[in-house]
């Protein structure tokens, strides 16, 4: 038994601290420090300073909640008028925004073929548009690939991933599972993993090349 500890938390209690304060103070388990104190009555005067204590720590919690959902609705007020500022996209705009992209995110080293990878389902439905429409990529080119975590649902990411890019399963690669134990039973942020567009076209890869140079080029100063 760990007498000193024992020893402290009876000490502590007999000043009125909570079972809680003494686990906290004095780095030890509940149920241990719950046993040592457990004989010990507190005065109606300690109960009472416990009893104040809790309800001033909810006041506090409950002004921070109150505090944080004000400040999220003022954060919301300015992404809502921020977006108002964009009320159409022409074709211009999604040809410089799809090369901008892919500039930033897509697959540079293999050059047999076109790969942009990213787990925002936004994004990807923007660069499925910018094959589309900007490229001229055949329904039948594109093809999809995922790499998610050993543990998660492949079936869902599947389904979820090929609604996202109307690309249809029997188009899709093998997924690639991810064996990484260290994330079993952990909230994890990718619950459908991350999602690739492949085309297989060499000229296709070539060309955007030239697109992102010649914004290059565009950009010199």
């Amino acid at each position: 038994m760990k007498l000193k500890e024992k020893n402290l938390s009876r000490k502590l209690r007999l000043q009125g601290y909570s079972i809680n304060e003494i686990c906290r103070k004095l780095s030890l388990a509940k149920s241990s420090v719950s046993i040592w104190v457990r004989d010990i009555k507190l005065t109606t005067t300690q109960k009472e300073n416990l009893s104040s204590k809790g309800i001033k720590k909810e006041i506090i919690e409950r002004r921070r909640t109150t505090r944080l959902i004000r400040e999220n609705a003022k954060r919301q007020i300015i992404i809502n008028e921020a977006k108002e500022d964009i009320d159409s996209l022409s074709k211009k705009d999604l040809f410089l925004i799809g090369i901008a992209l892919y500039w930033a995110e897509g697959s540079k080293s293999q050059r047999n073929a076109v790969k942009f990878s990213n787990s925002d389902s936004r994004m990807i439905k923007l660069m499925m548009r910018f094959f589309k429409d900007i490229c001229r990529v055949p329904e039948k080119k594109l093809k999809g690939y995922i790499h998610i975590h050993h543990h998660l649902d492949v079936k869902k990411s599947e389904d979820y991933w090929s609604s996202i890019s109307k690309i249809p399963l029997s188009q899709f690669y093998k997924t690639y599972r991810k064996p990484n134990k260290g994330s079993q039973n952990k909230k994890d942020s990718l619950p459908f993993g991350t999602f690739d567009i492949t085309i297989c076209d060499t000229k296709l890869f070539l060309k955007i090349q030239g697109w992102i140079n010649g914004i290059c080029k565009m950009s010199e100063i």
